[in-house]
């Protein structure tokens, strides 16, 4: 249904470095860069873009992202961790949402919630 997300950070070298570990889990790359803003997803189709608000309060959003198997969830947190991103629902199923609901939550240098499911 969307063709692409935005983002608006303070730090954008800080996020891309987040962006770039946390969703290369998932397939995705950095596709574009420059010092307004910065495009990733997968090759050849940027779909979550990064603009650059240095200094200004951006408001936490909730970003959900499709992966392809338990262990693609398992490596975006684990990968996001590492890069900066905090803890906001370690890889598991989530059966209030749905018997087969698995995901990971983690929280990006501006406050936004990122997850990544895979529904089997």
């Amino acid at each position: 249904m969307y063709d692409h997300i935005g983002l608006k950070v303070r730090d954008l070298d800080a996020s891309v470095r987040f962006y770039t570990a946390a969703l290369g889990a998932l397939g995705h790359e950095l596709a574009s860069r420059d010092d307004s803003g910065a495009g990733l997803g997968p090759r050849g189709a940027p779909a979550l873009w990064l603009y650059a608000t240095p200094g200004k309060q951006v408001a936490g959003s909730h970003v959900a992202l499709r992966a392809t198997s338990r262990a693609q969830v398992d490596r975006f947190h684990a990968e996001g961790l590492k890069a900066g991103g905090r803890d906001n629902g370690r890889p598991g199923l989530r059966t209030d949402y749905s018997p087969n609901y698995y995901a990971a939550f983690l929280i990006d240098p501006d406050g936004n919630n990122v997850e990544a499911v895979w529904m089997e």
